[in-house]
């Protein structure tokens, strides 16, 4: 199951659950979409993946299946 992290790694902007706007690789490194497509041109600074539109978890199983609170902040150089 994706943690859903609350944060972009790259500028820490806020990222809840059912953002449109998030952005992981297959390691689940989060980015907002603006980082993702200008800083990072698409690609994750830390594995070099890919970054895809986060999945969004339905409302009804977030009480069940809460996202991470868990943040994460690599800003770039």
């Amino acid at each position: 199951m994706l943690s859903l992290r609350p944060n972009c790694e790259c500028c820490d902007r806020d990222l809840p659950a059912d953002a449109a706007d998030a952005r992981i690789c297959s390691f689940e490194c989060t980015f907002c979409a603006a980082c993702a497509d200008t800083k990072l041109a698409g690609r994750c600074p830390n594995c070099g993946g890919e970054l895809l539109a986060r999945p969004r978890r339905p409302a009804d199983k977030l009480a069940r299946y809460p996202a991470s609170t868990e943040r994460v902040l690599k800003p770039l150089p």
